[in-house]
């Protein structure tokens, strides 16, 4: 009986070590928010529904600087002086076009996640200032729904009210800080798990649904027959694509469902992002997508595990065999580790964080293969960041001399780490 009771004791201990692992949420975001009537909330923060982890990136835009964009347009002059295209209508020409009609933004698309930021500013309706932990200060303006009037909801767990939803306007300041121990979401435990495409390519991480379901206690809802279900994802093993209009269900306790008609189980569905710690994130659309396992996360990335970023360093080479060393601006935009780098891999979006890249190298004038610290590699394409589009690539050198590398003669990059 004594031999038994130690056994029964070891096992009560070694379940309730799994479940307190679990049910960490120390990789979750977390912060002080103060609001433009002077109130103040403090607890587990869920941001436009789709972002809730230190992983996640918050997405915007950014203006470039006068000396960025002005160099951006010598550089497209240079790149396109004598291209010219003619124009034909039923294969008759008609005439010519100089590429001197081309147009430049004077934004960039940017992202930052969430565990490089000190705190977060609300400066106007479309408009954030964000200081990150090094110190650095950016603005973000609005691209889709995580910056102003569009994003769809910012709930606060506070510790005293419970959970408080507040919109963009309600917001004065952000500060984010690490969680204190033992603080318990509402919402369950953040997704995590194993996605394998139609091709056969695996990603592994935290997982958000339909750009939409974040925990455990998330819905996934569809019509099972003439019944509709809503299960919590917390009860679903795995989910498999069955066709473009529905998807089979697997339970924990082995049961099969087959669910249509809803954008959590068929074509409508927005994506599915896993964010793998290792190099960033990839957006998976629905006619790729195959099958996802969930599985628990072997551990949480917390907030002490950023940064804040760094100026990019490292040494770029060109075709013809030269080498240039200094800090590095990547497509005349991204001069930091934090910043992101994006482009398509098998129909699959990637952004991929600069800090997480070992080299860049171009294989053709519409791809490169990027490989990141890991040792894995992925040819991308679709993007000015890894294709011909680029801007240029602008190293500067000891001495303080910049100097531009066009795409048509670079060759390759090794980051500095």
């Amino acid at each position: 009986m004594k031999l038994f009771g130690m056994v029964l004791s070891l096992t009560v201990l070694i379940v309730s070590l799994a479940l307190t692992a679990g049910a960490d949420d120390s990789g979750r975001i977390y912060g002080k928010i103060t609001t433009v009537e002077g109130d103040v909330f403090k607890g587990l923060i869920r941001w436009d529904k789709n972002e809730g982890s230190w992983i996640d990136v918050l997405d915007g835009s950014k203006d470039l600087p006068k000396k960025n964009l002005r160099k951006a347009r010598q550089s497209a002059r240079h790149k396109y002086r004598d291209r010219e295209t003619t124009i034909k209508i039923f294969g008759i020409p008609l005439g010519k076009v100089s590429s001197s009609g081309l147009s430049w933004s004077s934004t960039a698309q940017s992202g930052v996640r969430f565990g490089h930021i000190k705190t977060l500013e609300a400066i106007a309706d479309d408009c954030a200032l964000l200081t990150l932990k090094s110190g650095e200060e950016i603005e973000l303006s609005e691209l889709g729904n995580d910056i102003g009037s569009n994003v769809r909801e910012i709930i606060i767990e506070d510790e005293r009210e419970g959970e408080i939803e507040l919109v963009w306007d309600d917001i004065e300041t952000i500060e984010f800080m690490q969680a204190p121990s033992g603080v318990k979401s509402n919402f369950g435990e953040r997704l995590y798990g194993t996605l394998t495409t139609r091709r056969g390519d695996e990603y592994t991480g935290f997982v958000c649904w339909d750009v939409d379901e974040l925990f455990d206690k998330d819905i996934l809802d569809g019509n099972e027959k003439r019944r509709q279900r809503k299960v919590k994802f917390g009860k679903i093993s795995s989910i498999e694509h069955y066709s473009s209009s529905g998807a089979t269900i697997t339970l924990i306790n082995g049961n099969q469902m087959l669910l249509r008609g809803t954008n959590d189980v068929d074509d409508s569905n927005r994506g599915i992002i896993v964010s793998d710690t290792r190099f960033g994130q990839v957006i998976v659309k629905w006619d790729e997508f195959d099958r996802l396992d969930f599985k628990q996360a072997p551990r949480q990335v917390r907030y002490e595990d950023f940064d804040g970023g760094r100026p990019l360093e490292g040494v770029v080479y060109t075709e013809d065999g030269e080498s240039y060393a200094g800090t590095i601006r990547w497509d005349n935009d991204e001069e930091y580790t934090w910043e992101i780098l994006d482009g398509e891999y098998h129909d699959v979006e990637f952004d991929i964080e600069f800090g997480l890249i070992k080299t860049i190298e171009k294989k053709t004038s519409r791809s490169s293969i990027v490989t990141v610290l890991d040792g894995r590699s992925f040819r991308l394409r679709g993007s000015n960041d890894v294709d011909e589009g680029n801007k240029g690539i602008f190293v500067t050198l000891s001495d303080g001399d910049e100097v531009e590398i066009d795409w048509e003669d670079f060759d390759h990059v090794e980051f500095a780490k």
